[in-house]
């Protein structure tokens, strides 16, 4: 999927309302401008909506993602291997065994700049998860 094709993550987004909506595709708008050649990959389940993105076709190896829970309809921007990634001024939330995210409430508040240095290590760490070249598809 390209960063202009919107219509199947508007459906999964739409039931939660015009300011999430709104919020996450800035947040979109914001992580496709930083991985312009990875794939997005978009998982609805029980808990919540999220997609993200990868430079193959695999969850495993996804780079950041943002997610919005079902009922609690918290916007989560987060790193899948987190807990692998530095994080010098401890704002990344999440205690598991990998999964680390921010809570973004607010475009104004979201710290870009950091989350950049974040997303540029994600990226190299992600791409060191691949074991075979031939699944990269970006």
């Amino acid at each position: 999927m390209s960063k202009e094709q919107t219509k199947d993550l508007l459906k999964f987004v739409k039931p939660f309302g015009d300011d999430i909506t709104d919020l996450v595709m800035w947040l979109r708008d914001f992580a496709w401008d930083l991985c312009p050649n990875a794939n997005e990959l978009i998982y609805d389940n029980y808990n919540a909506v999220a997609f993200g993105w990868s430079p193959t076709d695999k969850v495993g190896h996804t780079i950041c993602s943002i997610a919005v829970g079902r009922s609690s309809k918290n916007v989560h921007f987060g790193f899948y291997w987190g807990n692998e990634i530095s994080d010098p001024d401890k704002i990344l939330l999440g205690q598991g065994n990998q999964y680390r995210y921010i809570l973004v409430t607010d475009k104004k508040k979201f710290p870009k700049a950091y989350i950049k240095k974040l997303v540029n290590e994600a990226y190299a760490n992600s791409l060191a998860k691949v074991k075979d070249p031939k699944q990269i598809i970006c």
